[in-house]
């Protein structure tokens, strides 16, 4: 299971962490963030506790010893260095699974987390935060190197634009099955309504894959083609659905009990057979599915992708930014700028008139 995998790996993390990122990670935990992200923040402080060691910054030998005074006091020319180094760890290796500029980017965002915890969240006996000097106030995050045009040009041809998502859910109601064994069959004659829903929804709604895993049954509301489910941080939305996924939802719905013999305490909208009983299907598993469809369709995605095809899509009927961050769950329109260069019928016309 995947959140039990995720929280023995966590459980080792601790173990070797200050005793302030415990304290984080036990003020966190009460929110309803993932496992996974929890997981990722934990390892991105470890990577830099490690880097503040190896650099001589802290004269302690393992990070459980890292003193939080350090952090309290630490300058920024120091955390700009060690910002420096991610870079250039990407720069001198150029090799697949360097890191990214995004992939940085996470790496400040996961400090930021915790200092700001660390500056505002906490109290100590006189009812005062830890210390008030917030240095990743000051880091600015990493710019990418290519325009939003350039971007937009790259994901459009991993998109479901044009009527391919609608080929794509066709494809596995009718196509796929003719490509499998016998006992292939059998599973996905047992699985295909449950993973009919889980694209639908997701090309329906721009859900998170595990915003997706992590919602239950009572939060489907077919009537008002509704779901409710909980954003990163921890807030609750109701995100509505396009029409035309509702049939792929509710032939699954219908059949999820005597599919999965669902008890009355299964609550999860997508389950699976683990060990011979109904158990909460996990977004990694959820993944994988859509990996092996959309490589049996046409050109394997990510549940990522088919998100970023409901907002493209929703762009280009409404033009309007600001509801489709809403439809995505985002506080701003800053990250769907990207959206609005991925539809550039406009521009061509406009080029076509010179």
């Amino acid at each position: 299971m995947e959140k039990q995998h995720y929280l023995k790996l966590i459980d080792e993390e601790l173990a070797s962490a200050p005793w302030f990122v415990q304290e984080y990670y036990q003020a966190k935990a009460t929110i309803p963030l993932s496992p996974a992200t929890l997981y990722q923040y934990l390892t991105e402080f470890r990577r830099f506790f490690n880097w503040l060691i190896s650099e001589g910054i802290t004269p302690v030998s393992r990070p459980a010893d890292i003193p939080l005074e350090l952090l309290a006091h630490l300058k920024k020319e120091t955390v700009e260095l060690y910002k420096s180094a991610l870079l250039n760890q990407t720069k001198l290796t150029g090799a697949p699974g360097s890191r990214s500029h995004p992939t940085i980017n996470r790496s400040l965002n996961a400090l930021s987390s915790l200092f700001k915890y660390l500056t505002e969240d906490t109290e100590d006996e006189h009812g005062e935060a830890y210390f008030d000097r917030n240095v990743m106030h000051k880091i600015a995050l990493v710019r990418t190197n290519e325009t939003y045009a350039t971007r937009a040009a790259n994901l459009k041809t991993k998109l479901m634009l044009g009527n391919t998502d609608h080929d794509y859910l066709d494809f596995i109601d009718h196509k796929y099955e003719q490509r499998l064994t016998p006992a292939q069959r059998r599973y996905f004659k047992r699985d295909k309504l449950r993973d009919l829903a889980i694209n639908a929804l997701l090309l329906g709604s721009g859900l998170r894959v595990s915003e997706a895993a992590n919602t239950d049954l009572r939060h489907l509301n077919l009537k008002t083609q509704t779901i409710g489910v909980v954003r990163k941080g921890g807030q609750r939305d109701t995100v509505p659905i396009a029409p035309w996924t509702i049939p792929y939802i509710q032939a699954y719905v219908t059949q999820r009990q005597a599919l999965y013999h669902a008890a009355k305490d299964d609550r999860a909208l997508f389950l699976t057979i683990y060990r011979g009983q109904a158990s909460r299907m996990q977004a990694n598993t959820m993944e994988k599915m859509v990996a092996k469809y959309s490589a049996a369709f046409k050109v394997r995605i990510t549940p990522h992708k088919l998100r970023h095809t409901l907002a493209s899509k929703l762009y280009l009927a409404t033009k309007n930014e600001q509801l489709v961050a809403t439809q995505l769950g985002q506080n701003s329109t800053t990250a769907t700028g990207l959206y609005t260069h991925m539809i550039d019928e406009e521009q061509r016309n406009g080029l076509k008139k010179l």
